[in-house]
């Protein structure tokens, strides 16, 4: 296996269309799965899709964690009876993959990506949807998903038509520095409190995991 250089915004290959595979089951296919999935992990991503490490094919590897995807989907008015857990998507393989939008329902929420590296932006995306892919070894898998887990799909498969995330946005006001997001959600989350120096003071930063993780 190997750690694979990922491509940043505004290299070529993040904006043309990828090209289907033929066979899924193909040695090289299986090869640069393991080198995704490798380079995903390293640089702690929750998705890649493969024209970020520079190969124009239809491959995407994600995975959703229980915890992330309850606080992301409670912050827009998700059923909180479902626990984290029910929530978590295990890692998952998808080839030529095909989304089918199932409500007109869409709901804004923050998105960061490898190849747009220290930004986050605010993303409309429709809340459910079916996709539909090829694994590894040529079996159709099919899914309904709905907020955090919809939303991953939905980001990675726009690496595959040449869209990155900001493309998407409709209000580039939201589009912010990862730090100075984090600060802001630091300052609006905190009781107010007088400082030493009697001026109330937000900037004590959270780890970057609990504001937002990088999706592909």
């Amino acid at each position: 296996m190997a750690i694979l250089k990922i491509a940043r915004m505004g290299h070529p290959i993040l904006r043309r269309k990828a090209d289907p595979v033929a066979d899924p089951r193909a040695p090289e296919i299986h090869r640069l799965v393991r080198d995704m999935l490798e380079t995903m992990d390293d640089a702690g991503g929750t998705g890649l899709a493969a024209p970020q490490v520079h190969v124009p094919l239809r491959v995407v590897v994600f995975f959703v964690a229980g915890a992330r995807a309850a606080a992301e989907d409670a912050g827009n008015g998700a059923d909180l009876r479902e626990t984290a857990d029910s929530r978590a998507v295990p890692l998952t393989i998808l080839i030529n993959p095909e989304i089918e939008v199932l409500d007109d329902a869409v709901a804004l929420g923050p998105e960061a990506c490898l190849s747009v590296p220290g930004l986050v932006g605010q993303v409309p995306r429709p809340q459910r949807i079916r996709y539909r892919g090829q694994t590894l070894e040529g079996d159709v898998i099919e899914r309904e998903a709905g907020g955090f887990h919809a939303r991953v799909v939905q980001h990675e498969c726009d690496h595959l038509d040449g869209i990155l995330y900001p493309q998407r946005m409709t209000d580039l006001s939201m589009l912010a520095f990862a730090e100075e997001a984090m600060r802001a959600q630091t300052a609006e989350e905190a009781p107010p409190s007088e400082p030493a120096g009697g001026e109330f003071s937000g900037e004590t930063p959270l780890g970057e995991d609990e504001v937002l993780q990088d999706h592909g």
